[in-house]
């Protein structure tokens, strides 16, 4: 297709009504169609999501972000928006849950509505019709007008159930809300959404049918809305720079202002340590920014995949071992006992190693997958895991370690998202717990942060953006380490 010329790069933010509105298919769909038109379009995510940026990736070409203000503080999250907004045409970002859902039911924090108002860019709302005639005004007018602050930029009406009642509904739209601009009713279209399982929706690279999912709902927005008029309404992002609406700064271990969005400095030392960071289909949950955090620390990171190879890399100095799902492929890393020998002798050897989530039941002694079947794992930790059928644990924590861990000093505060339907089982036994933790309600009363020798293991994903000091910690204790083999 012919490329969209565009005057200076523009953005607008996603937002539905409620999870399970349409929303992720609207912002694939658009993403995927302005992409065709040749413009460079940079896909972001509010919130925490492992998941939705894989696929935005395969849409737009472009490594997708997360955004989170309450994770990264709003300093920070909106470093993030410009580093990675530079050189786009179009900056496209996927909101979370409905509008106004974030960190709390009494404030904005954390919500797709404050993270549009930080950045200044304009939301086009995505409203479920489904069933609705004048009432989709209802739903839409007390959307547009909840905060007064919020700016959008349209209407999008999802879940229409034939040409009668798309025109119903802009029948409704027009006489309740003649100043808001409705650019498209689309058809009711179920086959097109993204297959889920728990924990979210299925993972770009387990979803085979990504590509020809992406060019059908990219057919479907097309068909529904004029794209260049939506552009061309769409202002210039402002300059994200500057202090203005910030969070009042808070100062955790190490000198570091939570928040602050500033990437530790590159160390004097000449000797880069090479991480190991596993990437694979189970263990493929990384926020982008600590892994430039890591490198901007002085950090190599090194790929590999405890399904697929029977050894770790040479001359590893740390180990990262994000979440993903373990669960799913149990059986395999069982059977590969070759890397399970040789991950549990470099975590005894005294070398760093961050495990988190999926790569912290790597590190159990074994896993019990969704059947009841356990499956033996590093047996790093003295502790076994079991697959249940509902969420153990879900949302925003604040952690502070009680005693020095690779991340630094006791009373490192780092902050990050927990989600897993995984429960220990039998107890923690003698494992020291070195997280004290909260979350939206206060104190989480739970052992949390697993200390076995230099092996930190924990269900919690953290974010080096809310401290990038604990990355610089975690490069040091690597470095730290082969200095003293040498």
């Amino acid at each position: 297709m012919q490329k969209t010329e565009r005057a200076g790069p523009r953005g607008l933010v996603i937002g539905g009504t409620r999870s399970g509105c349409g929303k992720t298919s609207v912002a694939l769909g658009l993403m995927r169609a302005l992409s065709r038109r040749g413009l460079a379009v940079q896909a972001m995510k509010a919130g925490p999501d492992f998941i939705d940026p894989g696929h935005h990736a395969l849409a737009t070409g472009r490594p997708g972000h997360n955004l989170d203000d309450w994770m990264c503080g709003a300093k920070g999250m909106r470093a993030v928006f410009e580093r990675y907004a530079a050189g786009a045409d179009v900056v496209v970002v996927e909101g979370v849950m409905g509008l106004f859902d974030g960190f709390s039911a009494t404030d904005e924090a954390g919500s797709t509505a404050r993270l549009a108002k930080l950045l200044g860019l304009p939301v086009l709302l995505v409203a479920d019709a489904a069933s609705m005639a004048r009432s989709a005004a209802a739903l839409v007018g007390g959307y547009l007008a909840f905060d007064p602050d919020l700016p959008f930029c349209g209407v999008v009406l999802n879940n229409a159930g034939s040409e009668s009642h798309a025109a119903l509904l802009r029948e409704a739209l027009a006489a309740a809300l003649p100043a808001t601009r409705l650019w498209g009713v689309l058809p009711r279209r179920p086959e097109l959404a993204t297959p889920s399982r728990h924990l979210g929706l299925l993972t770009a690279e387990d979803d085979i049918d990504a590509l020809t999912r992406l060019d059908r709902l990219a057919d479907w927005l097309e068909a529904a809305l004029d794209l260049p008029a939506l552009l061309d309404t769409l202002p210039p992002f402002p300059p994200v720079g500057g202090s203005g609406g910030d969070d009042p700064p808070r100062r955790v271990q190490g000198g570091a202002l939570a928040g602050s969005g500033a990437a530790p400095q590159p160390p004097e030392a000449s000797y880069s340590p090479r991480i190991g960071v596993a990437r694979d289909r189970a263990f493929c949950f990384y926020y982008a920014e600590n892994l430039r955090l890591l490198e901007a620390a002085g950090a190599g990171l090194v790929p590999f995949s405890p399904l697929a190879e029977g050894s770790l890399p040479e001359g590893l100095d740390g180990l990262y071992l994000g979440g993903g799902y373990p669960e799913l492929h149990a059986g395999r890393l069982a059977e590969n006992a070759a890397m399970r020998r040789a991950v549990r002798d470099f975590c005894l050897s005294g070398r760093p190693v961050l495990a988190e989530c999926g790569g912290f039941m790597y590190l159990m002694e074994s896993v019990a997958d969704g059947e009841g079947r356990e499956h033996p794992m590093a047996g790093v930790f003295p502790l076994r895991a079991a697959m249940g059928e509902r969420f153990a644990a879900l949302g925003y924590r604040e952690v502070t370690t009680r005693e020095a861990t690779l991340l630094g000093p006791a009373g490192t505060v780092v902050r990050g998202h927990e989600f897993h339907y995984s429960r220990l089982v039998g107890g923690s036994g003698a494992v020291p717990a070195v997280y004290a933790m909260t979350g939206r309600k206060g104190v989480i009363d739970v052992a949390e942060g697993f200390l076995a020798g230099r092996t930190l293991g924990s269900y919690v994903h953290l974010h080096f953006g809310s401290n990038p000091e604990a990355a610089r910690q975690f490069v040091a204790a690597c470095r730290e380490r082969a200095g003293e083999e040498a």
